[in-house]
């Protein structure tokens, strides 16, 4: 019981439990056609650069659309700007669908209707984000975090293998036709969550969205421990960003299932640090514990990168797993307990550059490194690279280093708000 998941959040909230499940629901459709998207393109073109161009036709709506969807997040109902963001998915996947029955599916719209899903989903986050803060209660917030955590993690395990499978054995046809039951769920579920009154609605400020944006700015360069969160996920990722380099890796191995075995390192390991997470409810130094967690992210990426057998490549990856899902538990449970909830939805904007950006540009990084230097020193030397800067970061930001959730006035101006107001959910 002290290594488990605390599923107290679930039980202190109907609310939460529904937009959990539908969250869980709507991840799922979206792994399975995140590799059936790519398996598609390249039966169609067999080109690697058509492929690789997927993801920079889905990199500026992810971060333009994020933007605004952080300052809608502060003036609109949060729940009805979900609901509809989720609808446009649902018409970009039927569209996906009558592509992929058609005797030549068309590229354009393979590419076109990902960047439309891209740029919901993308609008939606912020939103979902900001409705974490208000529907967990306060003092679990880090529970909910490990929840969150743990719904990702599984998805990520789920969704890829078993939209692999039937996009092999029944074509992508069976995959988007599936996710189109999977965004139904979804919007039942989200249609059915009532917020009280109470929740605190942001106005995103006077002047428009793009003075929003600014307030959000510069309560970010008030925060240098929340901007140290951002800045410490940012170098992770594009220091020691290692699933493009998977395959090359499992390369250089003789067994058949090292590619299938590798790609599971990283989730595998978050995995096991969700499931037992409740020793995080002894520790209050979140920025700490993202510093160290991320250091250790950039070792395991290191020992993947050198080692010269299967077994140390899975274990540098599952350790890497692990310290990347601490960090995510810990950032996400110092943004909510701590940000004013007035700002948390652009705060939750500026916080998809770190994790939109970051993959990118880490694998644009991994993979120009090992043309030049090769592969081993590119994954060594990135892990750690990632591993000295994310400790500068710390050192150089005692906002973050200090950051401790008993004594934050952050923390305490949220808490005390969240009581004023009644916005702590009911059962």
């Amino acid at each position: 019981m002290r290594l488990g998941v605390d599923l107290a959040p679930l039980r202190a909230s109907v609310a939460f439990r529904r937009l959990y499940l539908a969250g869980f629901v709507s991840m799922l459709g979206d792994q399975a056609t995140y590799v059936t998207a790519p398996f598609q393109l390249r039966d169609l073109t067999h080109s690697t650069v058509a492929v690789g161009a997927l993801g920079l036709v889905e990199l500026v709506p992810l971060v333009a659309f994020g933007l605004w969807g952080g300052a809608l997040a502060d003036r609109v109902d949060r729940r009805r700007l979900v609901a509809a963001t989720e609808v446009v998915v649902a018409v970009a996947t039927v569209a996906l669908f009558v592509n992929a029955l058609a005797a030549r599916p068309t590229v354009v719209v393979l590419y076109v209707f990902a960047g439309l899903v891209a740029a919901a989903q993308s609008l939606q986050s912020p939103s979902l984000a900001a409705l974490d803060q208000v529907l967990v209660p306060h003092d679990l917030q880090r529970s909910g975090a490990t929840l969150s955590t743990l719904a990702g993690t599984v998805a990520s395990i789920l969704g890829p293998a078993l939209g692999g499978l039937a996009a092999v054995v029944w074509g992508p046809k069976a995959v988007y036709g599936a996710n189109l039951v999977t965004v139904a769920a979804t919007f039942a579920l989200l249609a059915s969550v009532r917020l009280a009154p109470a929740v605190r609605r942001g106005t995103g400020g006077g002047g428009g969205d793009l003075a929003a944006l600014r307030e959000a700015a510069r309560y970010a360069r008030r925060r240098p421990d929340v901007t140290g969160t951002y800045v410490v996920d940012l170098l992770a990722m594009v220091l020691a960003y290692p699933v493009t380099m998977v395959p090359f890796v499992a390369a250089r191995f003789d067994e058949r299932y090292a590619l299938a075995l590798l790609y599971v390192g990283l989730p595998l390991g978050a995995l096991l640090v969700t499931v037992t997470s409740r020793w995080t409810r002894r520790v209050h130094h979140y920025g700490r514990a993202v510093v160290a967690s991320a250091a250790l992210w950039g070792l395991g990426v290191a020992l993947f990168g050198v080692a010269r057998s299967l077994p140390l490549a899975l274990v540098g990856l599952v350790v890497g797993g692990a310290g990347d899902a601490v960090s995510g538990i810990f950032r996400q449970t110092l943004w909510n307990e701590s940000i004013a909830p007035e700002v948390r939805g652009r705060m939750a904007g500026l916080e998809m550059i770190s994790y939109s950006l970051g993959p990118t540009a880490g694998q644009f990084r991994a993979g120009a490194m090992a043309a030049g230097v090769g592969l081993r020193a590119s994954l060594a030397l990135g892990g750690v690279a990632c591993s000295g800067s994310v400790v500068a970061v710390g050192g150089a930001l005692p906002a973050l280093w200090r950051f401790d959730a008993r004594a934050d006035p952050h923390v305490a101006h949220v808490r005390a708000l969240r009581a004023s107001e009644g916005s702590e959910p009911v059962p």
